[in-house]
């Protein structure tokens, strides 16, 4: 029994699943409608029940879009690609009222092989041209996104082809001359709708249909000059130029009786009509390919992504144009192109020279044109995307001379004021050295020459060597004066030490004599300047800066710890060093213990 109960409940889940899914996909199996008009009929909406329907196909789309005039048969066209009655298909005129408003997808795609790859073929109808209280901007906006969406495009035409027929095409030339087969053996950025000339007419005349479309789209002389005429030529040529993205194909008339034509079966239908729709529905089979948009097939969530887009587009201007939806689809390839600029760019450390920054700028700017030029939509008006493109970039490029600039000015500024403290603490040297002064005059110009770039270069260089001239001349004002001040303080330190410290008689006498010659000699027999350019005074100069500094030993650093060390040594060595080897000296030393050199008794 509760084995029983188990299957009971089993069976019930399982066909409980089988009837949503039937439920699914009856809810599916009816028309939708995914643009709809305002209430003015001069723009259109998208509608979010249809894009639903699309969103949720997950393999690669197709679109069979069906246009023409108003009252042509476009949706019992439909209905019979489809093999489905009028009660279950596409709304039919003549049975209720206009059904179609806007342009209406069926919700059940048509599953496909297509090269080896499963698509989603979507069967989509449009509101007819022409009808009463639409504007012709309303029609063209329709027609321009059924071009856009469909893979394939049937222009269901009644009898004949008219001039308003043709010249409602100058769309889709555009389009079809701006985003197809740019460039033979690269792929197609964008692949627009295979035209099928559809012309529903009994007798044409003895003429085939391909003839009488080839026939509209002869020039028509204008030996008058009208410009209406020469437009309405120049559609002639370009659709003449799309004849490989072209097909005709005729189908005569279903019944005589066209109000009763949803009431009657294929046997009803005359057998011509029959055989030719059937011969239509395998020339739509091999025509229609997925939609491709930059070389990728779209899935529902994309191909609902880019109507929007598209409809965005046709909706900014009173007419649509197709350099408007020219700059729709390069616009993501051009901010691709601005992120591979951008790339380039961010890979100098500013700041830099302005020739390297400016080389940096063409070579990163030639990279995103190769690149605009790979991915790009169209030929004609790609030009203003391009211009579009300069100018973005020119943006950018100013921004980064801006800060090039600044970067140059902080780094040059902090270079410069290092430079001007290592000169200052140059001036107030304990010990003046002109070689130590011309070394650090030396590294600092190097290091600012070397590391200082950009374009402030040349404004810093000019300060820089205000600067450095300033103080090498007041260095050299100075330094001979301290010099010889210096050398003063020298021969009396002498004295004292040769006196005091060690006792060396030679070492005073030394001193007395240098300090003698400096002091009386040289202010008697020289004048100051004559003292500076004296080869006596240039060696004394010499043999000072090879003992002050040199690459090993700078004195100035070094003169107070190895003073201080050289006073130890003579402490210790006046204090025990005597003491321990007796006075015995090769010097003659002061001596106050013994004032007579004899010992002898004194006798009278």
């Amino acid at each position: 029994m509760a084995l029983f109960r188990r299957g009971f409940v089993i069976w019930v889940i399982f066909g409980w699943l089988l009837a949503s899914g039937f439920c699914d996909d009856e809810e599916f199996h009816r028309a939708f409608p995914i643009v709809e008009p305002d209430s003015g009929h001069t723009k259109l909406r998208l509608s979010r029940e249809g894009l639903r329907v699309i969103e949720r196909i997950t393999t690669p789309i197709a679109v069979v879009g069906v246009i023409g005039p108003y009252r042509s048969g476009k949706s019992f066209l439909l209905n019979q690609l489809l093999s489905l009655p009028c009660d279950k298909g596409f709304g039919v005129g003549h049975m209720r009222d206009t059904k179609t408003k806007g342009i209406w997808v069926w919700g059940t795609p048509v599953e496909m092989t297509i090269d080896g790859q499963k698509v989603s073929v979507l069967y989509i109808d449009t509101e007819g041209f022409e009808s009463v209280g639409k504007s012709n901007v309303y029609d063209d906006r329709i027609f321009a996104l059924a071009t856009i969406m469909s893979s394939a495009l049937i222009y269901n035409l009644p009898e004949t082809i008219r001039e308003a027929d043709i010249s409602r095409l100058s769309f889709a030339v555009e389009i079809a001359e701006e985003f197809y087969g740019r460039v033979k053996g690269q792929d197609i950025a964008f692949q627009p709708a295979k035209l099928v000339w559809l012309i529903q007419r009994d007798f044409l005349q003895g003429k085939s249909v391909q003839e009488m479309v080839n026939e509209a789209l002869k020039r028509v002389p204008n030996f008058d000059g009208d410009k209406n005429i020469d437009q309405v030529n120049q559609i002639r040529e370009s659709l003449a130029i799309m004849g490989d993205n072209s097909t005709a194909f005729s189908l005569p008339q279903p019944h005589l009786q066209r109000t009763k034509l949803c009431d009657m079966n294929d046997s009803e239908l005359e057998p011509k009509y029959v055989e030719r729709r059937e011969q239509l529905k395998e020339l739509v089979a091999t025509v229609i390919r997925p939609k491709i948009v930059q070389g990728k097939t779209l899935s529902g969530k994309e191909f609902a992504s880019l109507l929007e887009q598209i409809l965005e587009a046709l909706n900014k201007g009173e007419i649509p144009s197709t350099g408007s939806l020219v700059e729709v689809f390069n616009k993501v390839i051009l901010e691709r192109c601005m992120k591979l600029y951008n790339q380039r760019m961010d890979k100098l450390h500013l700041p830099v020279p302005e020739s390297k920054l400016e080389q940096a700028h063409d070579e990163a700017k030639i990279e995103a044109r190769k690149l605009f030029d790979q991915q790009h939509f169209g030929r004609h008006h790609a030009k203003q995307s391009i211009i579009r493109l300069y100018e973005e970039i020119q943006k950018v490029y100013r921004n980064f001379l801006l800060a090039n600039e600044y970067q140059s000015s902080k780094l040059c500024e902090a270079l410069y004021t290092q430079c001007e403290d290592t000169m200052d603490q140059l001036q107030v040297l304990r010990l003046p050295s002109m070689a130590k002064f011309n070394a650090g005059f030396l590294q600092c110009n190097r290091s600012f020459e070397e590391e200082c770039v950009g374009p402030s270069k040349k404004n810093y260089e000019q300060r820089m060597s205000k600067m450095l001239g300033k103080s090498r001349t007041l260095f050299i004002k100075d330094y001979n004066h301290r010099l010889f001040n210096w050398l003063v303080a020298f021969s009396l330190a002498t004295v004292v030490v040769g006196r005091f410290v060690i006792k060396f008689f030679l070492v005073e006498i030394g001193g007395w004599v240098m300090f003698i010659f400096l002091e009386t000699y040289t202010r008697m027999f020289w004048s100051a300047e004559s003292l500076y350019y004296n080869p006596g005074w240039h060696f004394i100069v010499a043999s000072w800066e090879t003992i002050v500094y040199s690459p090993i030993l700078d004195l100035d650093r070094w003169a107070i710890p190895i003073g201080v060390l050289i006073l130890i040594l003579l402490l210790y060595w006046r204090c025990y060093g005597r003491r321990k080897h007796g006075s015995r000296s090769l010097l003659p030393l002061y001596n106050s213990s013994h004032k007579s050199g004899s010992t002898r008794p004194r006798s009278d």
